[in-house]
């Protein structure tokens, strides 16, 4: 039968010093970089701004955490690498998670259970994402000083591999596996636009409505601004291109 021994053990001195070996270190994380990511999310108010484009139908007599700080935990664990729901039944007891959501690490207080977190995840509609998607135009928008001359976007689809038998689950012969296929565009090293899709698409469905939209909205900040569109073949579309002259696209 197994013992545990959880007192101290003490080895030989080193120059005076004790060396001793406890098993009682207290609480601990291994994601203590969070931290970093908590000055970052302080400057961009993203907590706080994701939370106000997402409505909580929720009773406030009957809730134990805020939708901001469910907002603030799953996106804590993902920026960790940790993308499953299941993963939380041990990391709503990590204290960098709860200091990143704006609470003291407390054991007694543990955060939402990967429970709570799915109900927030399926009741967030379609408007809601488009509107989080918004967010990065005007986080993008914000970091420039001065009016830019140039935008390029670049538009590029990917695969996101499925290893389950997750909704709208379809095999991509390209990629030679089961994936989605989000469309990602980009701006210099900023993210303007994630967008998840099924892979039994054109890698370019939806693009064009994309860039209609991104370029209305830049253009009503910066009217002068240059922007050009960037992708590869994958994107070569007659009407997309028509369009893109006819708008002083690039």
């Amino acid at each position: 039968m197994t013992e545990c021994n959880t007192g101290s053990i003490e080895f030989a001195r080193l120059k005076g010093k004790k060396v001793v070996a406890d098993f009682t270190g207290g609480r601990m994380t291994s994601d203590a970089g969070l931290l970093m990511l908590q000055e970052v999310e302080r400057r961009l108010q993203l907590f706080d701004r994701v939370d106000a484009v997402v409505r909580d139908p929720r009773n406030p007599k009957w809730i134990t955490h805020s939708q901001r700080t469910l907002i603030a935990q799953r996106i804590a664990a993902i920026a960790a690498g940790y993308e499953d729901l299941n993963d939380h039944q041990t990391l709503r007891n990590d204290p960098a998670i709860q200091l990143l959501t704006g609470n003291l690490p407390d054991e007694t207080s543990p955060l939402a259970s990967p429970s709570t977190l799915c109900r927030i995840e399926n009741r967030i509609t379609r408007k809601e994402l488009v509107a989080m998607n918004q967010l990065f135009v005007e986080w993008y928008i914000e970091s420039f000083d001065t009016p830019p001359k140039e935008i390029i976007l670049d538009f590029d689809a990917t695969n996101d591999p499925i290893h389950g038998e997750q909704e709208g689950r379809f095999f991509h012969g390209y990629y030679d596996e089961y994936c989605y296929l989000p469309l990602y565009v980009f701006a210099g090293e900023q993210m303007l636009c994630a967008y998840l899709r099924p892979s039994d698409i054109d890698g370019a469905k939806h693009a064009w409505a994309i860039l209609a939209l991104l370029t209305r909205r830049l253009r009503q900040v910066w009217p002068n601004v240059q922007i050009v569109f960037r992708g590869d073949s994958g994107f070569c579309r007659w009407k997309m291109l028509r369009w893109c002259d006819k708008n002083e696209v690039g």
